[in-house]
């Protein structure tokens, strides 16, 4: 079906997505002076629903810290009144949210097939990934790690020549359903790789020497659900007993400070940390598999977005990692080689303080299982379009990214331990 909504075109796809319509929806951006105007956005979000875009949660919001938030349409009004009321500056991001949803497809590739310049659905990346391992034997090869909640296999793909006791960099996206920039990352790094192949001098020995994991999509139901129904879904799709609340935000479910800082323990909340760490057959299959091959894994890349940031451990204390200063010189070299091609700035430090604290990710997780370069990349905007990011910036996004990470995977080699 999808085919064909493809080959019929953009209005279409907005058509379809219409099941449930952001026309009129907002996206504020304010930036709260004082702690009585932080009460103020608590109060706001206790008699309505608002969908926190950055941080991720009312429960984050600090005195002098940029939010962004999404308001139903009937809402907006009221939300603008009470902003006013308190004196709170604020800016409108997006005017009508329906409209910047339908402008994402702006990429000129309208194609039925899978393309690296625009957005795929789930049944043309899983397609890819047999695809890719297909045509290119030597290098690449498919394997499930698990099924998610809704029975969908978890396809990973490993690149690399084959060779004896060869180290490993594990890397996943699309760990949270709305931020689509993210597996688009992951495909663009694996045409890439394929591509640039016995051309690219330092790309040719990172395979030669190394394996790359690749988990295009670690939440396939989320992912699925913002094509379907819900552009804006956040978490799984699993079914939380004793609610009618559904889902899990896979990346609070880890065993790394579980559902202490930045998490929350209501099961509606879009940071709800899940019953117990590895809840979710998601995150269990990705630990599992990491777990198993911990003696090989010397790395772990997680893929978010927004807001063009590159982050490692920890976020669920406040604590330095003991390699700190490492990490952060990595994080301020890569940053830099990413802003090389596009100008593009980016911010870098330990995830506590440089966005703000959020327990139970999978970059502390496998920090603390002994991958001690472990880093999260939070890719474009900084908020003009938010998750809703232009196919029209995909190229340029997975540019620059694709630098940064080569970067990193070249100094891992280096580095080996």
């Amino acid at each position: 079906m999808w085919a064909l909504l493809v080959l019929i075109g953009v209005a279409s796809v907005s058509a379809h997505l219409q099941d449930l319509s952001f026309d009129g929806q907002k996206v504020f951006r304010v930036i709260p002076q004082n702690d009585e105007q932080v009460e103020i956005l608590n109060f706001l979000a206790s008699i309505m629903e608002v969908d926190f875009w950055q941080p991720d949660s009312v429960t984050l919001v600090r005195p002098k810290m940029q939010v962004d938030f999404r308001v139903e349409a009937e809402k907006t009004f009221k939300v603008e009144d009470l902003l006013k009321e308190s004196g709170m500056e604020y800016q409108v991001l997006i005017d009508n949210l329906q409209a910047a949803l339908d402008a994402q497809f702006d990429s000129q590739a309208r194609t039925a097939s899978h393309s690296y310049v625009k957005y795929n659905n789930w049944n043309t990346i899983a397609d890819w990934t047999a695809d890719i391992a297909a045509q290119n034997p030597d290098l690449v090869s498919r394997s499930v790690i698990g099924n998610t909640y809704e029975g969908r296999p978890m396809y990973l793909l490993k690149l690399g020549k084959s060779g004896a006791n060869k180290k490993a960099i594990f890397m996943d996206c699309g760990f949270h359903a709305r931020e689509w920039i993210s597996p688009a990352f992951c495909q663009w790094f694996v045409k890439e790789a394929v591509e640039t192949y016995g051309k690219d001098s330092v790309m040719t020995t990172l395979l030669n020497k190394l394996d790359f994991y690749v988990l295009p999509v670690v939440n396939i139901d989320g992912y699925v659900y913002t094509w379907t129904n819900d552009r804006m879904w956040r978490k799984t799709r699993s079914k939380n007993a004793g609610t009618t609340c559904i889902g899990t935000d896979p990346n609070r479910n880890f065993d790394a400070g579980w559902c202490t800082l930045g998490a929350s323990d209501y099961a509606c909340s879009s940071t709800y940390c899940g019953s117990a760490p590895e809840s979710e057959k998601e995150t269990k299959a990705l630990a599992d598999f990491i777990r198993e091959h911990l003696s090989t894994i010397k790395a772990y890349l997680t893929i978010h977005s927004y807001s063009q940031l590159l982050l490692f451990p920890y976020s669920y204390t406040y604590n330095l990692p003991s390699n700190y200063q490492e990490l952060n010189s990595i994080a301020k070299a890569a940053s830099k080689e990413l802003a090389s091609l596009y100008n593009t700035e980016y911010t870098y430090g330990p995830g506590a303080t440089t966005i703000y604290p959020a327990a139970g990710g999978s970059d502390d997780w496998a920090y603390d299982q002994g991958i001690k370069y472990s880093f999260t990349f939070e890719l474009r905007d900084t908020g003009r379009y938010g998750f809703l990011l232009p196919e029209s910036q995909i190229k340029p996004t997975c540019e620059e990214t694709f630098l940064a990470v080569k970067y990193i995977a070249n100094y891992v080699l280096e580095h080996l331990y």
